[in-house]
């Protein structure tokens, strides 16, 4: 999947899209994608200027982008959100900076009922820099501002 086809399928979008290029995905088991760090990241300014260094947090948020797809890989359930329920785990082995090529792996490992369980890895120049579990829940839409 280019940007553009996953554009179809989650509902972030930019600055906050994080996945940019999906190289496999096998709905309900597994996804492999890509993110590629610029300097031109708005949140660089403000996170250790002269020290950029891509913040854990948005590490996790690009592999929960590309969790969602393995959830719901066709986009076609509107009345329906996948959140972030739990993270777990998770380390961060070695800082991301600007130019690195991100290769992230998630794989389910439990699935049902509501709730999808993930091992995810973050790769860089074939080393891990962030692995971990996320744990995520269906929420209805309408619920959320109810």
């Amino acid at each position: 999947m280019n940007l553009l086809e996953i554009n179809a399928h989650i509902r972030q979008r930019p600055p906050f899209q994080m996945i940019e290029r999906v190289t496999a995905l096998e709905p309900g088991k597994s996804a492999d994608g890509i993110k590629c760090v610029s300097v031109n990241e708005p949140y660089f300014q403000g996170h250790m200027p002269g020290l950029p260094i891509m913040p854990g947090v948005l590490l996790i948020e690009s592999a929960a982008q590309l969790c969602s797809l393995v959830i719901e890989a066709d986009g076609s359930d509107d009345s329906k959100v996948y959140v972030l329920l739990k993270v777990r785990d998770f380390k961060f082995v070695r800082p991301v900076v600007p130019g690195d090529r991100l290769e992230i792996h998630a794989e389910m490992v439990r699935g049902g009922a509501g709730v999808y369980t993930f091992d995810v890895t973050i790769s860089c120049d074939g080393g891990v820099r962030a692995k971990g579990e996320l744990m995520f829940t269906a929420v209805a839409q309408d619920s959320i501002y109810a």
